[in-house]
């Protein structure tokens, strides 16, 4: 009697009451009277409770690229991680609407210091920069492409400029205030009709009179303009036609900025639209170590890395977002996770986001020791742009319908890849670079 009141204490009674309305409960009492103790425990296991199953936990990182960092860059990680989760998430979709940079997330990037994690107080890179870069770039477009872009023109782009092509005397004045953001940097090289041939067809112009240069032209598609104390301007010096960065106060005579609008990607990012009417700028601002369009591909080299991170980041969120969102939506009576072609779909989504990490982890290992090729930064942003493209389409394909709404996040993904297929050299440039390298011909106009 005892264990038949132990087993009677599992049943679920709102079960019973459920069961009393297709069944005669005084015959069913009967049977199981008499049944032996074995098949009555096999008919209670049937009626107890059952516990939901225990799902696995989402997590794009397949391979367990955490763990070949450090201890101090796998800290970056998860803080950087907290903030893009709890500081920008819950803001993404309504300034991606409102085609406008949080600005508020400045004061909190600086409370946050991470460019502290990458250049020391006299603006040295610190040792395993580029994979603690790279590992930042990710975490951030795991959430936001749009806030990954505003820190890498910021603290990429305009800071290595001056970092490569600055004088002592320069880099004392502005790497400080950029690490510490007390100054907001962009970076003017595209021009409104000069994009992959920049390099040879530069329009924008420069010459020297006295103590100032006069630059006049125009710049285009240039984030954080609208809002940047000082942009790096290329231009081509009329004396030599060589190419010469100028560190433009924003206040500078000349200088003018409109907001670009219209956009489908990005729409977080302002970029501007920059016209210099003889823009006087001083000698002092030119930046004395840049006197080629070989400095200006340096430092583009050393940020397509962090351009190809930025792809890894933006498939990774696709991938998690739709594999919570299987898990969760119900068709049919069963959560679509349990369907083959929905599985499908998450595994080539997590395979090409697998890819890209090690892929990028090794380009930052080659970058971190000084061994990195244009070649290799190349394929990297050719493969990482074209697999981020194909993952953030089967994510909003898995979504179904509400794959375009912002809700969800996957659009915006879907959008954002879209501006990272194309900057830092389209696919197609950058296709051209690796292909000079391995056959020994150069396929250039």
């Amino acid at each position: 009697m005892s264990k038949m009141m132990a087993l009677a204490s599992k049943v679920d009674m709102a079960k019973v009451a459920k069961l009393s309305e297709k069944v005669d409960l005084n015959e069913l009492l009967g049977l199981v009277s008499s049944m032996d103790e074995r098949t009555l425990q096999q008919m209670m296991k049937l009626a107890a409770p059952k516990k939901p199953k225990a799902l696995p936990e989402i997590d794009g990182d397949f391979y367990d690229i955490g763990a070949l960092l450090t201890p101090e860059q796998r800290e970056v990680q998860l803080k950087v991680r907290h903030f893009m989760e709890t500081e920008v998430e819950p803001i993404a979709n309504e300034y991606w609407q409102r085609d406008e940079f949080p600005q508020q997330l400045i004061a909190k990037l600086k409370a946050l210091d991470i460019i502290g994690e990458l250049f020391d107080e006299d603006g040295n890179r610190r040792e395993g920069a580029a994979v603690t870069e790279g590992i930042i770039g990710m975490e951030m477009a795991r959430v936001d492409v749009s806030t990954t872009t505003f820190f890498g023109v910021h603290s990429g782009l305009a800071m290595w400029s001056i970092a490569l092509g600055g004088s002592d005397a320069q880099k004392r004045e502005w790497l400080p205030k950029i690490r510490d953001f007390e100054v907001i940097g962009a970076f003017g090289l595209t021009e409104p009709d000069v994009g992959s041939a920049v390099s040879q067809g530069m329009t924008t112009t420069c010459r020297r009179e006295g103590n100032t240069w006069v630059l006049n032209g125009q710049k285009y598609w240039i984030g954080n303009a609208t809002f940047s104390d000082f942009t790096v301007v290329w231009a081509k010096d009329e004396a030599d036609n060589q190419v010469k960065g100028f560190i433009v106060r924003r206040e500078t005579p000349g200088f003018s900025v409109a907001k670009i609008e219209g956009k489908i990607a990005l729409r977080a990012v302002e970029n501007g639209h920059i016209t210099l009417s003889n823009c006087r700028v001083q000698e002092s601002d030119r930046l004395q170590n840049a006197n080629s369009f070989r400095t200006t591909a340096d430092v583009l080299r050393m940020t397509r890395a962090g351009v190809a991170w930025q792809g890894v980041g933006c498939a990774m969120g696709a991938y998690e977002k739709s594999l919570a969102y299987a898990q969760k939506r119900v068709q049919f009576g069963r959560p679509i996770a349990s369907f083959q072609l929905v599985q499908n779909l998450l595994v080539q989504m997590l395979g090409n986001v697998t890819a890209m990490q090690t892929m990028c982890l090794r380009l930052s290992q080659l970058q971190d020791a000084g061994t990195m090729r244009d070649e290799q930064a190349s394929l990297a942003k050719v493969f990482t742009a074209k697999r981020c493209r194909e993952t953030v389409a089967l994510a909003r394909e898995l979504h179904g319908g509400k794959g375009i709404l912002l809700e969800h996040h996957v659009a915006r993904y879907f959008a954002d890849t879209e501006a990272i297929y194309s900057y830092e050299g389209t696919n197609e440039i950058n296709s051209l670079v690796v292909g000079r390298a391995v056959t020994g011909y150069s396929a250039f106009v």
